[in-house]
């Protein structure tokens, strides 16, 4: 097992603070919370346009494997699908500057091309456990392997909708384990600090190093969030976009909006294409 000193927070940073910056703290301790990343305004809005199916959503997991059910959480819920619920996320949080930024740095020079692994919004209830701890290449086998030296294969966007503390359930995180040579050593709950943000900040993380949600200990207080990742484009991400969000609202979204989503197709470098049709665009065949 890892051991090293304990980081007392997190580095906290500005929203106007450069991408090269914020990738150089990533890079260093794994994780970086920009503050008032999103505008109380937008946060309403996102809050009210994902109220209903979040309301009509039960906490728990559905899944039949014991260990995935406890990682998804007994009072926790986990609303997919954000494209079509929300045009506050689709329109707005997906156009948000500083995350093409942040990925167009990190994947551009080595993969060419990226897409969205998921989103969801966590809420997290009261008397909840901690998540287990894990690392989010884990979707992607090969890396774990390759440890600190192999790329970057996602990075997480989670913004706080309500404030989170570290009674409510913060998200855990060891800073610097990204930089550890075994990745199948996912550390322990005493080495995790709090990420302790406001609502509208957001924590950007490399999917290199070890975090987890933390314990809801009030008995009345829901911990909200919204995740997104990024992965480069050779990788199949979580959700199946194109079988989720109608053909009419993504006739409506950006190229680049689209692109992430999968109704374009992907050109990783070196590749003449993936995600084509009959080695045609797919948004051309989509006639977006």
């Amino acid at each position: 097992m890892t051991t090293q000193n304990k980081a007392q927070a997190l580095t906290s940073v500005a929203n106007d603070t450069p991408a090269e910056e914020i990738l150089k703290i990533v890079a260093r301790d794994g994780g970086v919370i920009i503050e008032n990343f999103l505008t109380r305004e937008q946060i309403q809005h996102f809050n009210t346009d994902i109220e209903r199916p979040l309301q009509a959503l039960r906490p728990g997991s559905t899944h039949e494997n014991e260990i995935v059910a406890a990682f998804h959480g007994s009072n926790t819920k986990r609303l997919t699908n954000l494209v079509t619920h929300s045009a506050t996320f689709r329109n707005e949080i997906l156009e948000h500057p500083l995350v093409h930024e942040i990925c167009d740095l990190t994947f551009l020079p080595e993969s060419g091309t990226y897409w969205m692994t998921t989103a969801q919004v966590i809420e997290i209830g009261p008397n909840s456990q901690a998540q287990m701890l894990h690392r989010d290449l884990e979707n992607w086998f090969p890396f774990i392997g390759m440890g600190p030296g192999g790329p970057e294969v996602t990075i997480n966007f989670l913004i706080a909708l309500t404030d989170f503390t570290e009674e409510n359930g913060a998200t855990r995180v060891i800073p610097g384990s990204n930089h550890w040579s075994d990745f199948e050593d996912r550390g322990t709950p005493e080495q995790t600090i709090p990420a302790i943000m406001n609502a509208g900040d957001v924590l950007v993380f490399s999917g290199k190093v070890a975090h987890g949600g933390g314990a809801n200990q009030t008995g009345d207080e829901y911990r909200r969030a919204v995740a997104f990742a990024l992965n480069p484009g050779f990788l199949t991400g979580e959700e199946a976009y194109p079988f989720l969000v109608d053909m009419e609202i993504a006739k409506t979204l950006s190229p680049r909006v689209q692109r992430i989503l999968g109704f374009r197709s992907q050109y990783p470098t070196g590749s003449p294409g993936l995600w084509q049709v009959d080695y045609a665009d797919l948004g051309d065949y989509l006639n977006l």
